[in-house]
């Protein structure tokens, strides 16, 4: 049987140490050689970054997150291993890992860091479509030739690469569709190297449960449970018609995904379509003074993002959920497309200007959407609002200063509240 040592990378037969280096990091499989299609997630990645650039936190549970009253980000497997997840209220977070370090996400830093492992996989594959910061597929169809290795050795290389280099570690999932390939990657974290193939497909998902479907949350759960649909197996027997008739265009992708079926193609265009931020507080709240505070952050976190990525947007977006977990949401066009903070911050205002007195609300977010590149943002100047131009001037000064002395240089007296 085929396999490949991680370490250095040499192709050998299966064994249980590497003949060339004797490393016991192999990887075997029969069709290892024959897969092309990759989802390549990054361990733990905003935390992951943090004890990188901060060696005392090395051995410690980091969490990545928000005051009391937010949620966790993202969390090292130190704290997984207490319980803490991602989207997890932090009250709860810090109640099952009271000595976990909190650090506030440094948007900025973690997407200069994306962009790095972005060009190693540039440099295997043209055909790449980011999910996230941390996350991609790649198809790597036809690159044998180019490497002269196939693609789970350049897969390997890439994932030695992102260590030596990055000091990040990475799991790959390798498989023959996206859905294969995302749902391998999650087999083995930290550092993990899955291969789902074409023969073993059948088998392998048969006893899992449905929740393996990304896409697949607690309420199209509950909806399955109510038709004793929990695993693959339940969903075979069910035709395709009679799934499609009860679930719609979910019923129809859920009988394919039953077969391990997925025809989607790697996209390497696949465009951002919105940036967002928003936040659930520990307790329902109607202070103008926290919620506006809460929208200058979020504000500033949505600019950052966009600047990140070379992008700007001509629609702002306010959201609330009442205590009730009513939604209201609300939007504006703009003259034209923004990236600046303070415009985002002032328009979202408005906004909530128009609903805020219905209130207590227990989450809070604003978002730029209809995105476009940032050499179409803030052309005009604003007649009804002359100091529009001096103030995104000043954001401009000011994240010069906190690209070259940190985050927290200059803090906006607003955010402090």
């Amino acid at each position: 049987m085929p396999a490949i040592c991680r370490d250095c990378l040499n192709q050998i037969e299966q064994s249980k140490r590497c003949t060339y280096c004797g490393s016991p990091r192999l990887k075997s499989h029969p069709e290892l050689f024959d897969l092309t299609i990759a989802h390549m997630d990054c361990d733990a990645f905003y935390a992951s970054v943090e004890k990188r650039d901060n060696p005392e936190l090395a051995d410690k549970p980091v969490i990545i997150g928000g005051g009391k009253r937010g949620v966790v980000s993202t969390a090292c497997y130190v704290a997984r291993i207490r319980g803490v997840r991602s989207a997890m209220p932090m009250f709860k977070a810090l109640q099952l890992c009271p000595d976990a370090v909190v650090i506030k996400p440094r948007m900025s830093v973690y997407a200069s860091v994306s962009r790095q492992i972005r060009e190693m996989m540039d440099e295997l594959t043209p055909v790449v479509e980011p999910l996230s910061l941390d996350e991609a597929f790649m198809d790597l169809s036809g690159t044998e030739r180019l490497h002269g290795a196939p693609p789970a050795v350049m897969l390997a290389r890439l994932v030695r690469r992102m260590k030596d280099e990055l000091s990040l570690t990475g799991s790959i999932g390798l498989s023959h569709n996206k859905f294969l390939a995302k749902v391998a990657s999650d087999l083995d974290k930290p550092r993990g190297f899955s291969v789902i193939g074409k023969a073993e497909t059948a088998e392998f998902l048969h006893d899992k449960p449905v929740r393996l479907i990304w896409g697949i949350g607690p309420a199209a759960q509950e909806s399955l449970d109510r038709v004793g649909i929990r695993t693959f197996a339940d969903l075979l027997r069910w035709d395709q018609e009679a799934l499609t008739a009860r679930f719609g265009s979910m019923g129809y992708r859920l009988w394919h995904l039953a077969r391990g079926q997925d025809k989607r193609r790697v996209s390497a265009h696949e465009p951002m379509k919105s940036i967002s931020n928003e936040t659930t507080f520990f307790e329902d709240t109607a202070s103008i003074e926290i919620l506006d505070g809460h929208l200058w952050r979020m504000s500033e976190k949505v600019a950052d993002r966009a600047k990140a990525k070379g992008l700007a947007g001509r629609i702002v977006t306010l959201k609330l959920k009442q205590a009730d977990h009513k939604v209201i949401t609300r939007r504006v066009s703009l003259r034209d497309a923004t990236q600046i903070a303070d415009r985002i911050y002032r328009t979202a205002r408005g906004l909530f200007d128009q609903v805020g007195d219905q209130g207590p609300y227990r989450l809070l977010g604003c978002g730029l959407s209809d995105l476009c590149t940032e050499d179409q943002a803030d052309i005009s100047g604003d007649l009804l609002d002359p100091g529009a131009t001096r103030r995104s001037q000043a954001e401009r000064a000011t994240d010069d200063i906190r690209r070259r002395f940190g985050n927290d240089a200059i803090v906006k007296g607003r955010a402090l509240r």
